[in-house]
C-alpha cells in the first residue's frame, strides 16, 4: 500500500483544515488507518484512527471533540477534518496503515507511511 497525504497549510487558530491520505496499490479497504503528528523536538504521536470499515474510530484526548477521522473506500481516501485549530496543533502530520484492520495507538505496529503533510496553525 502507498500512501499519499495532502491538504496541510497555514491555518489560524479557530480555524479549519481538511487532511487526505489516498491510498494506491494493495485493496485499501481491507486496512486501519491512523493519523500520527510530529512536532518540532517532539516524538510522533498518535491523533486519530480508524477501521477498515469505518465502524470504529478513536482520538488522542488532546483533539477528541475537533478532529474527526472518515474515510471512503470507493474513493481509497481518509480523511482528517481538523476544527478549532490550536497553536499547539502544528506538526508534520502522517498517514498510516498496519497490516490489518483494526488500527493500533502504536506508531511501530503501522507498516506503511505517507509522506506527511506540514500543517502550521498560527495564533
Amino acid at each position: 500500500v502507498q500512501l499519499q497525504a495532502s491538504g496541510g497549510g497555514l491555518v489560524q487558530a479557530g480555524g479549519s483544515l481538511r487532511l487526505s491520505c489516498e491510498a494506491s496499490g494493495r485493496t485499501f479497504g481491507n486496512y486501519a488507518v491512523g493519523w500520527f503528528r510530529q512536532a518540532p523536538g517532539k516524538e510522533r504521536e498518535f491523533v486519530a484512527a480508524i477501521t477498515w470499515s469505518g465502524g470504529s474510530v478513536s482520538y488522542a484526548d488532546s483533539v477528541k471533540g475537533r478532529f474527526t477521522v472518515s474515510r471512503d473506500n470507493a474513493k481509497n481516501t481518509v480523511y482528517l477534518q481538523m476544527n478549532s485549530v490550536k497553536p499547539e496543533d502544528t506538526a508534520v502530520y502522517y498517514c498510516a496503515a498496519p497490516n490489518s484492520g483494526s488500527y493500533y495507538y502504536t506508531a511501530s505496529y503501522y507498516r506503511y507511511w505517507g509522506q506527511g503533510t506540514l500543517v502550521t496553525v498560527s495564533s
